[in-house]
């Protein structure tokens, strides 16, 4: 049986399988179509810096640490998932914030992993595919492809 560490290990890792070739990589910082000044593999951040080049190992160091938070963050508001629900929850978390696992007031898919639906939550990933471009909420190719990653992940979790 696996330690929490090694868990937290391994779903950061298939996370970040997830994320690297979502997110791809931009050394110099920039605003992505929300308008978040973003770096890296998908850094957001006050210490982002505005037209700064960052090293591929600060970025790989960023995307290390945005991811282990990530994991920990689903691991905090609902411990004991199976590791690849955990990855794609925890991939969907560093790139949307902790609203979707954690806030079961606003989330379908907090409330479904609270009640141990583990395969209603995985199916809850498709619906937050949207972002806020110009004032209007529209789905991203980007973040659909994303979430049907994440859904495909987590499901596997579920069996």
């Amino acid at each position: 049986m696996a330690t929490p560490k090694q868990r937290a290990a391994a779903a950061a890792v298939l996370a970040t399988i997830i994320a690297v070739p979502a997110e791809g990589i931009r050394q110099i910082a920039y605003y992505d179509p929300p308008g978040i000044l973003t770096v890296c593999y998908g850094h957001t951040g006050a210490d982002v810096v505005a037209k700064r080049l960052y090293s591929m190992d600060e970025c790989r160091a960023l995307l290390t640490a945005d991811m282990q938070k990530a994991v920990a963050t689903v691991e905090r508001c609902v411990p004991g998932l199976p590791v690849p629900v955990l990855a794609a929850f925890a991939d969907a978390v560093f790139n949307l914030g902790p609203t979707l696992v954690c806030s079961r007031a606003s989330s379908t898919a907090a409330r479904m992993l609270y009640a141990g639906d583990l395969v209603g939550a995985c199916n809850q990933l498709p619906r937050w595919d949207k972002a806020r471009v110009l004032g209007a909420m529209v789905a991203l190719p980007g973040l659909t492809k994303r979430r049907a990653a994440e859904r495909s992940l987590c499901l596997t979790g579920t069996t």
